[in-house]
C-alpha cells in the first residue's frame, strides 16, 4: 500500500516530540490531549485507558489514547505519582480564529519537584525538588545541596564539609525528603547516596550535564535571578559550591516551568550546626512524622502536635519537627511565645479563630504568579486579606517578644483586599471561560457590554412580538443555533403569512425558517458583545493578576508570619489538651524530667493510665543509665520517651512531664529494634553493627544517644563483649548522655568500673511463675531475666514454659559458680585478643610510606614482617 503524506497536524506533532523525547506528551486538540506512539502505549498502562489508533500516513496506525483537557490534572498527578515528567502542549490561537494550521507550544513541563497544582499536592507537606553539586578540592570532597518548593517560593541551601559528605548528604534528603532530586555526574560514585534514594524514597533522580556547572553558566543564571550583587546579598563566598547547585536549579526550572520562576526571590542558607542532627534511622525509630509500618501520619509526634488552623501552618509545623534548634536562644523565643499564648486563653481562641479562615495564600500567590489562579481562587486570597487586621491585634497584644516580632512582619495588604474586593464579584465563578466573575462598576465598558447583552435579549422578545403582530402569525417565534444563529421559525400552516422582507434559510419538516435584515443586524451586535464581554473579563483578571504577583514579597513574608502564629498556637492548645509542661532549655549539661511520659503512647492507650517515669542525665556522674530488665516492660518506651521529650523541647514545644529541664542536645541517635536489609545482602546483626558505627563515629559529647539490645544477633560471649566494649568506648572517649537497655546482667558490674554509670531496671511483681509489669524506672539491676514468664504471657503452651523452667533449674544447677553472678575477667581476654607485637615490626610499620608503595614492594613489605614476627 503506498505510504500516505503525513498531516500537518502529527508534522507539528514530530516536531514538538523531538524537543521532548523523555516526557510523555500531552497534545492539545480540541477538548481532548491526545498521546501517540509509545507515549499512548505508556499512558493507556498506566491510566488505564482505552487505546486507539489514528492514520498518520503511514502503513500501521499510529497507537492513540486521550484524556479531557478539563480533568487532565488527576491523569498527571498519577503519571508524577509514578515517576514520569509529562510535557503539556497547547494550542496557542483560539482554532476558530486560525488560519490554517493551529499554533501549539509547550507551555510547562509538569515533574514530581515542580508541581504547583494544589489537586496534586499534599496540602500538610513541601514538595521539594532537591540540587546537588559536589566538587573534590585540595583532597577532600565539599557539596552545595539546594532545596526549594516551587509552590511556596521557599529556598534553603547549605555548603557541606563533613568527613564523610555521602553521609551528610543523606542527613540532608532525610531533613527534606525531596521529591525529585538534581544531581552531578561525581554523586553516581556516591553509591551510599543512590542506594538510599533507592531504596528510602519516591524521589526522581535527574542528571544534569557537566555544562550545567560551569562557572560562565551559574554567573548568568545567579546575576539574572538574584542581581548583579547576588554574592553580597546571599552572603555566598568566592569558593562557595551552594551557587552552582542553586544556578543548576534556577536553569531546570527555566526549561520546565517557562516562566513563573521568578517566585523565588532569596535562598535561605543554613548551616548543619543549626539544627540538631538527626539520622535517617533515628528519624524513622522516633516516628516523627510517620509510622514504621504504615507509613501514616496517625501514631507520630506529628499526630499528637498538629493543632493548626492552616495548610501553611501545617507544613511548617513538619518542617519544625523535622529540624529542631539547637540554639537556646530562638528556642526559649519560641517557649516565651507558646507560654505566652497558653496563659492568655481570649487571645489564643480568637487568634485560632481568625487563622481558621485563611487559606493557603503561599501556594494561591504561586499559582496568580503563573497565571493559573482562578477567581475562586483569587477571592480566597481576598477573604484572607480581610482577616489580617484581626491576626496582627491577636499577636500583637500578648507581651513575647517573638509574637510582637511576628505582628510587626504581617502587612494587612489593604491595597490587594480593596482591589480584589473591587474587582471579583462576592460568589466568583469556578472558571474564567464563562465569563461573570468581574463586579459590576469595576469596568465602564464591561457595564455597557452586558447591557448590550441583557438588553439585546429584551429587543428580541419586542422583536418577537412585533413580527407576530405585523405578520398576523400567532406562533412565530425567533430561535438561534450555532450553524445559522438568530432565525425566524414559522409553521407551515402560515407559510402563506411570511411577508416578502422574510428570507427563506432553512425548510423543516414542520416549518420554515426565515431571516430579515434587522435580525442580523441585531444578532451581530448581542453576538459581538458577549465575544468582546468575555475578552475584556479575561484581561482585566489578568491584569488584576499581575497588580497582585508585584507584591509577591510582602504576602511571601506575611505568610510566613501568620504560619508560625499558627504553629505556636497549635502548640499551646496541644500543651493545654495534654498537660503539657514548659521546658527550662540552657547551654547546661543538666538532662532531667519529673514523671515524663510519652507523648504518643498515652494518646494511644485506650483504657488505663500512662506510668511516667524520672531521667537524671549529665556528662558527669550520670551519663549512662544501663537499663535492665524484661522484653515488654517498657524499656524501648521510656528511652524513646526521652529523646521525643528533648526533641520536643528543642523545636519550642511544651512537654509531657511534670518537669523538664534540658540541657540543649545537638544529636540524638538510635539503634532501637530489629530488622534485616535484604535488599543490600544484610543481615540483622550487620544492620546493627552498621547503624552502632555510624553513632560512634558521628556522636559528640552533648548528643543523647540510645542504645537498645546492642550485640544480642550473634553469641552470648560476642555479643557482650561488643555490648562491653560499646559502652567504655562511648563513656571514655564521647563522654556524652545514653541510655543504654540491655539483657546482659553480667554488665551491671560496670558502674563500679567505669565513671558515670548507673543502673537502673523496670520493676516488676511476681507472684510465684506470674509477673505483673510496674512500668517503673528504679535504681538497681535487674534481679532476674524474666523471659520464660514473659514468654508466658505471650502465650506459649504452659507446657512448653513448665519444661522451660524444669530446663533453667537444671542448667543453673550444674553452672559453675552458680551462686556467684558471673563475672569475666576481661583483662585477660583483652590481653589474649591483644598480644603485645615486637617493637621490630612497630618500628618496620611506623616508617613505611604506604602512598608510595607499589604492590611489588608492597608484597615485598608483608614478607618481611612475617618473618621479623616469626623471629620473635
Amino acid at each position: 500500500m503506498a505510504e500516505q503524506t503525513v498531516s500537518p497536524m502529527m508534522q507539528q506533532y514530530f516536531e514538538i516530540k523531538k524537543q521532548h523525547p523523555n516526557e510523555i506528551l500531552f497534545y492539545r486538540v480540541g477538548d481532548f490531549y491526545e498521546m501517540f506512539y509509545d507515549d499512548a502505549l505508556t499512558a493507556s498502562r498506566e491510566l488505564e485507558l482505552t487505546l486507539t489508533g489514528k492514520s498518520c500516513g503511514k502503513e500501521e496506525r499510529a497507537p492513540m489514547c486521550g484524556v479531557p483537557f478539563h480533568s487532565y490534572e488527576t491523569y498527571v498527578a498519577r503519571l508524577i505519582a509514578k515517576g514520569y515528567k509529562v510535557a503539556i502542549c497547547e494550542q496557542m490561537e483560539d482554532p476558530s480564529q486560525a488560519k490554517g494550521l493551529v499554533k501549539r507550544d509547550i507551555i510547562r513541563v509538569v515533574t514530581p519537584g515542580t508541581v504547583i497544582e494544589s489537586s496534586m499536592l499534599s496540602e500538610d507537606k513541601n514538595n521539594y525538588l532537591c540540587s546537588v553539586y559536589c566538587k573534590r578540592t585540595r583532597g577532600r570532597w565539599r557539596a552545595g545541596i539546594c532545596f526549594a518548593d516551587i509552590s511556596t517560593g521557599e529556598a534553603y541551601a547549605t555548603e557541606l564539609n563533613a568527613e564523610k559528605i555521602g553521609a551528610a548528604i543523606i542527613t540532608e534528603l532525610c531533613r527534606y525528603m525531596p521529591s525529585e532530586i538534581l544531581i552531578c555526574p561525581p554523586m553516581l560514585d556516591f553509591k551510599d547516596v543512590t542506594a538510599y534514594v533507592k531504596q528510602h524514597t519516591n524521589a526522581l533522580v535527574e542528571l544534569r550535564e557537566d555544562a550545567c556547572y560551569k562557572d560562565s553558566v551559574m554567573q548568568t543564571a545567579m546575576t539574572d535571578q538574584f542581581g548583579e550583587n547576588w554574592r553580597e546579598t546571599l552572603h555566598y563566598e568566592a569558593d562557595a559550591l551552594v551557587p552552582y547547585a542553586v544556578a543548576a536549579m534556577i536553569n531546570y526550572l527555566h526549561e520546565t516551568q517557562k516562566h513563573g520562576v521568578e517566585r523565588i526571590r532569596t535562598v535561605q542558607n543554613y548551616a548543619d550546626a543549626q539544627y540538631m542532627r538527626l539520622s535517617p534511622v533515628t528519624r524513622a525509630n522516633l516516628e516523627l512524622t510517620e509510622t514504621m509500618r504504615g507509613r501514616e501520619k496517625k501514631g507520630t509526634l506529628l499526630w499528637v502536635l498538629d493543632k493548626t488552623e492552616t495548610s501553611m501552618g501545617k507544613r511548617l509545623l513538619r518542617s519544625w519537627i523535622e529540624q529542631p534548634l539547637v540554639d537556646a536562644e530562638a528556642i526559649n523565643r519560641r517557649l516565651g511565645a507558646v507560654q505566652a499564648l497558653y496563659t492568655s486563653t481570649m487571645a489564643r481562641a480568637e487568634l485560632k479563630e481568625a487563622l481558621n479562615h485563611v487559606f493557603d495564600i503561599e501556594r494561591l500567590t504561586t499559582r496568580i504568579l503563573y497565571g493559573s489562579a482562578t477567581p475562586r481562587e483569587v477571592k480566597a486570597l481576598g477573604d484572607t486579606c480581610a482577616m489580617l487586621p484581626q491576626i496582627k491585634a491577636q499577636a500583637a497584644g500578648c507581651s513575647a517578644p517573638l509574637l510582637t516580632a511576628l505582628a510587626e512582619q504581617i502587612d494587612p495588604l489593604e491595597d490587594i483586599l480593596q482591589g480584589i474586593a473591587t474587582a471579583i464579584v462576592d460568589d466568583p465563578p469556578a472558571s474564567l471561560k464563562d465569563g461573570g466573575a468581574i463586579r459590576a462598576g469595576y469596568n465602564a465598558e464591561v457595564d455597557e457590554l452586558r447591557d448590550i447583552m441583557h438588553g439585546g435579549k429584551g429587543y428580541l422578545s419586542n422583536l418577537e412580538a412585533r413580527y407576530r403582530e405585523e405578520t398576523g402569525i400567532p406562533k412565530l417565534k425567533i430561535g438561534f443555533n450555532k450553524v445559522f444563529g438568530y432565525y425566524i421559525e414559522v409553521s407551515r400552516s402560515y407559510a402563506d403569512s411570511v411577508p416578502d422582507s422574510f428570507t427563506r434559510k432553512q425548510t423543516l419538516t414542520t416549518g420554515e425558517r426565515y431571516i430579515t435584515p434587522e435580525l442580523k443586524e441585531l444578532e451581530n451586535k448581542i453576538l459581538g458583545a458577549n465575544e468582546r464581554l468575555l475578552a475584556l473579563e479575561h484581561q482585566l483578571f489578568v491584569d488584576l493578576l499581575n497588580q497582585i504577583s508585584a507584591q509577591i514579597v510582602r504576602i511571601q513574608r506575611t505568610a510566613s508570619a501568620v504560619a508560625q502564629l499558627d504553629v505556636l498556637a497549635s502548640f499551646a492548645e496541644a500543651a493545654l489538651q495534654n498537660n503539657y509542661v514548659l521546658p527550662t532549655v540552657d547551654t547546661g549539661d543538666v538532662f532531667e524530667i519529673k514523671e515524663g511520659r510519652h507523648p504518643v503512647i498515652e494518646k494511644m492507650l485506650k483504657n488505663g493510665l500512662f506510668v511516667p517515669n524520672d531521667t537524671l542525665l549529665d556528662e558527669d556522674e550520670n551519663r549512662m543509665l544501663l537499663i535492665t530488665g524484661p522484653n515488654m516492660a517498657g524499656k524501648s518506651t521510656y528511652m524513646r520517651q526521652n529523646a521525643l521529650i528533648a526533641l520536643m523541647a528543642q523545636i519550642g514545644s511544651f512537654v509531657p512531664a511534670a518537669s523538664a529541664h534540658i540541657g540543649v542536645v545537638d544529636a540524638i541517635f538510635t539503634r532501637v529494634g530489629a530488622s534485616d536489609d535484604l535488599a543490600a545482602g544484610q543481615s540483622t546483626f550487620m544492620v546493627e553493627m552498621t547503624e552502632v558505627a555510624e553513632i560512634l563515629r558521628s556522636a559528640g559529647k552533648d548528643s543523647l544517644v540510645i542504645l537498645d539490645e546492642i550485640g544480642r544477633g550473634t553469641s552470648t560471649f560476642d555479643g557482650m563483649s561488643i555490648a562491653r566494649a560499646v559502652v567504655e568506648y562511648i563513656c571514655e572517649n564521647i563522654g556524652c548522655k545514653t541510655l543504654f537497655a540491655t539483657h546482659y546482667h553480667e554488665l551491671t558490674s560496670m558502674d563500679k568500673d567505669l565513671h558515670g554509670v548507673k543502673n537502673y531496671n523496670i520493676a516488676v511483681k511476681k507472684r510465684g511463675e506470674d509477673i505483673t509489669f510496674l512500668r517503673r524506672i528504679v535504681a538497681g539491676p535487674a534481679d532476674d531475666s524474666y523471659g520464660i514468664e514473659v514468654a508466658k504471657l505471650a502465650g506459649l503452651p504452659g507446657s512448653v514454659t513448665r519444661r522451660a523452667h524444669t530446663v533453667l533449674r537444671q542448667l543453673e544447677a550444674a553452672a559453675p559458680g552458680r551462686d556467684n553472678v558471673m563475672q569475666l575477667d576481661f583483662e585477660t581476654v583483652e590481653a589474649y585478643n591483644n598480644p603485645s607485637v615486637p617493637s621490630e615490626v612497630m618500628d618496620k610499620l611506623h616508617s613505611v610510606d604506604i602512598e608510595t608503595l607499589t604492590p611489588l614492594e608492597a608484597l615485598n613489605f608483608l614478607y618481611e614482617l612475617k618473618t621479623a614476627l616469626d623471629k620473635d
